[in-house]
């Protein structure tokens, strides 16, 4: 989940209380970035998992959005995984609503200690939504 200030380049990525930036539980240890889409998955739709998101973080309904144009898959030992982006849609980010479910917004220099994989995600989000 990001949050990317109006008007300008300020991009901040939701980091949740078990140290990630990756949904509300850790990847594997062994997850790493897919090359390709598996040709034979079905694309879900992350409404559902938009408005967990939104209960799970105390937030209003509306307060999230899906980012439709990202498409990643990451390999995992069970199988490739869908990963769904999700912004802020709040001028500002909501920190005081994240803050008391112990997460935080960061931006990437705050992000050096993360798994490999979700630097490597959190670098394609930044190409989607910046450019680059």
């Amino acid at each position: 989940m990001i949050h990317k200030q109006d008007g300008s380049a300020r991009l901040r990525y939701l980091k949740l209380s078990y140290g990630g930036v990756c949904g509300f539980l850790p990847l594997p240890t062994l997850a790493q970035l897919a090359d390709k889409r598996p040709p034979d998955n079905l694309s879900l739709h992350p409404a559902q998992l938009v408005i967990a998101a939104e209960e799970n973080l105390g937030l209003s309904s509306g307060d999230l959005e899906a980012i439709g144009e990202f498409h990643v898959f990451v390999d995992v030992p069970n199988g490739p995984v869908q990963i769904f982006l999700a912004r802020f849609t709040t001028i500002d980010p909501p920190f005081a609503q994240v803050q008391s479910r112990d997460a935080e917004f960061i931006e990437l220099p705050q992000a050096r200690n993360l798994p490999q994989v979700e630097l490597e995600l959190m670098r394609e989000v930044y190409t989607l939504v910046i450019g680059g």
